[in-house]
């Protein structure tokens, strides 16, 4: 069988049930009796080790396996939680995501074995006494397969719409019969048999009953047998023959159904009968106890669908067009003059159908930041044992919603952010009980909508950055001069962590100290059109500020013209328009600024940044757009405003990577090409 058409599948759901336990997990090491937590665990590993089976790769079917065994045993209250367990636990969680990693690339899940964890993992089963494997263990009855025949299907309790059904069939001349099966002990996969079973029942029969309940049998939470009630034409002995026919069967029985009749009604009437639950292709739960064991907040059908990210592009590209569309109907009716209303209605009517388009787009396109930061609990438990520091990871926010592409590319700048926390920011024990600080250091990771932006604050209540340190490193490492060191601001100082290959660390671990960190963490953040800053007080802690604009690919912006050449400003980062005289500028350190209601802000004029003649004389007055980075302000001079527009982010390419201050271009309605200007770059 080629498997390889559902590779795509195996590996999201493979890395959906890794994140899931990676949590669960740490949930139990916390609360080892919570029942639902080790039931969640359970199915998640075998669910991993029936697809690993599925698609046959034998060895993370293995391992899967015995985590399975271990699981099962800790369900049943044969083993206890411990820590050393729960390390054992997460290195083969590390150990699947290998095989996962290696199936991406090449398909293949690679030649290691990882028998010293299967070794350890049965130790722990011998020791605690757990003997048989869990897979084949009946959650609630230990008992072998019975020799005799199970009339098990005496047990189901049927409701009165079921024998309505059976009198029907009754009188029809067809037969009722219950029927027992019993999978072997060995099989691994016995949801899979249950389901070639009633494909093979369902040729020859209808299946009104079956116990326990379809749900739950898909899921596996049975024993070793179910049991069904069928109608049908056929005799008996030609339904079992056909249920045999599957591999890993015990065996197969059945009888006659008895019951109590209710009075038949005509075929005619049938239909109305069916408004119950009646006669149906697809196995029913019996009534009584389908509410009974039905699982606890599982959605009745399947609300999520997975998308390919390239399907998302393709329909981003058409709203784009669309709104392309609308701009040139705009320009259009400008150019000639039309200001008829049937022009108009038409421009406003395509206004809101590209706006709800835009916005309908964007939410498919969101996805909750939860994927990236499911990982860090983790990662903070294993930082904790390496570094011999308690640390404890608070997390709000979670279900905050990002584009795709964003959420994709934030999970190493966070990750090294966090580990920044752990290893400079939070002190040693010793330290913080001379500080009168609590032994464990909380390290904080909120996330919340900002307007358009979504911001991720990384906090800590540890050392905080000692500017002297940070400036004397500096000094020694020349990257500024002693002189330029007494002129900056502590704020300036700070920033200077995000200088390519500095670190504070006085020894280099494989925590962090080599240099790398926070300059790809700034310039990842910067290449999402986002900003980082950072405020610290000394003593007390350090807060790493993340600010990401909600979507990269259609914005408001501010159109602008300058030497007669149209720009775009993106309207998130502008605080304010201003009229300026030329009086009004002054010189601060041979740099111009203006003084506006109680600030000073630097001028930037873009005639010269952009190389372009302004078509202004330098004795009109001046029209300043204050734009905003975090607290920094300044003011870029333009020519001319034009107003403001819905437009299209075009990226310009790796072969215009160079130019910083310009983030990218759009198309405008009468099919110019305007230049996006990058705020950020020019402050």
């Amino acid at each position: 069988m080629d498997v390889n058409q559902y590779l795509e599948i195996f590996l999201d759901e493979t890395r959906e049930h890794l994140e899931s336990l990676n949590a669960q997990i740490l949930k139990l090491e916390q609360e080892p009796e919570d029942a639902d937590t080790i039931n969640e665990i359970f199915r998640a590993a075998h669910s991993l080790k029936g697809m690993a089976g599925t698609m046959g790769y034998k060895r993370m079917q293995a391992l899967t396996h015995d985590m399975e065994n271990v699981f099962s045993e800790i369900r049943n209250g044969t083993m206890k939680v411990n820590s050393n367990l729960v390390d054992t636990l997460f290195q083969c969680l590390d150990a699947l995501e290998e095989y996962t990693a290696s199936i991406q690339e090449t398909a293949d899940e690679g030649t290691n074995d990882n028998q010293q964890l299967i070794t350890q993992l049965n130790k722990y089963l011998k020791s605690q006494g757990g003997t048989q494997p869990a897979a084949e263990k009946a959650p609630e009855s230990q008992e072998a397969v019975p020799e005799g025949p199970e009339e098990k299907w005496l047990d189901i309790k049927v409701g009165e719409s079921e024998r309505l059904v059976f009198s029907t069939a009754k009188a029809q001349g067809k037969n009722i019969y219950g029927i027992t099966v019993c999978v072997q002990e060995s099989c691994l996969l016995k949801a899979a048999r249950a389901f070639l079973v009633y494909k093979a029942v369902e040729e020859k029969a209808e299946i009104i009953v079956c116990n326990p309940p379809a749900n739950d049998i898909e899921d596996e939470r049975f024993d070793l047998d179910f049991s069904l009630i069928v109608v049908s034409d056929c005799e008996l002995e030609e339904i079992l023959k056909s249920a045999r026919n599957v591999s890993e069967i015990e065996k197969v029985v059945g009888a006659p159904y008895e019951f109590e009749a209710v009075e038949a009604i005509e075929p005619k009437e049938i239909k109305e009968a069916e408004t119950k639950p009646a006669v149906s292709n697809q196995p029913q739960s019996a009534p009584a106890k389908a509410n009974d064991k039905k699982p606890a907040g599982k959605p009745v059908v399947n609300r999520t669908v997975r998308v390919d990210i390239e399907k998302l592009d393709v329909l981003m590209n058409l709203v784009s067009e669309l709104i392309i569309a609308k701009n040139s109907l705009v320009s259009a009716s400008n150019a000639d003059g039309v200001s008829g209303n049937g022009v108009n209605e038409h421009i406003e009517y395509l206004e809101s159908v590209t706006t709800n388009l835009h916005e309908s787009v964007m939410k498919v396109r969101m996805v909750p930041i939860e994927s990236v930061v499911s990982k860090f609990p983790r990662m903070i438990r294993d930082l904790s044992k390496k570094l011999d520091k308690k640390m404890e990871l608070y997390m709000s926010g979670e279900e905050t919603e990002l584009d795709r592409t964003v959420v994709d590319e934030i999970g190493d700048p966070l990750m090294h952010l966090l580990r920044n926390s752990a290893d400079h920011g939070l002190e040693s024990a010793e330290v913080r009980a001379q500080r009168g600080k609590p032994e464990v250091g909380s390290i904080f990771l909120d996330a919340y909508q900002d307007g358009n932006n979504v911001v991720i604050e990384v906090r800590d209540d540890g050392n905080g950055i000692d500017v002297e340190a940070v400036k004397n490193k500096a000094i020694e490492r020349e990257v500024i001069t002693a002189e330029q060191a007494d002129n900056m601001s502590e704020k300036d100082i700070i920033n200077l962590l995000f200088h390519a290959g500095f670190s504070t660390a006085k020894t280099i671990s494989d925590v962090s100290g080599r240099g790398v960190g926070l300059d790809v963490v700034k310039s990842k953040i910067e290449s999402l059109s986002g900003e980082v800053e950072v405020k610290s007080k000394l003593g007390e802690g350090s807060t790493w500020i993340i600010r990401l604009p909600l979507t990269l690919a259609i914005i408001q912006a501010l159109m602008v013209t300058v030497g007669g050449e149209k720009y775009a400003i993106s309207l998130g980062s502008i605080q304010t328009l201003e009229d300026i005289a030329p009086s009004d500028i002054k010189l601060v350190q041979n740099r111009e600024v203006i003084h506006l209601r109680g600030s000073v802000i630097p001028i930037i004029r873009l005639s010269e940044e952009l190389d372009i003649e302004s078509c202004k004389a330098p004795d009109e007055n001046m029209t300043v757009v204050i734009v905003k980075k975090g607290d920094k302000l300044a003011g870029l001079v333009i020519d001319e405003l034009m107003g403001q527009q819905e437009i299209v982010i075009k990226s310009l390419g790796k072969y215009i990577s160079k130019c910083k201050i310009i983030s990218g271009a759009t198309i405008l309605g009468d099919g110019e090409v305007a230049l996006i200007l990058d705020a950020n770059a020019l402050i």
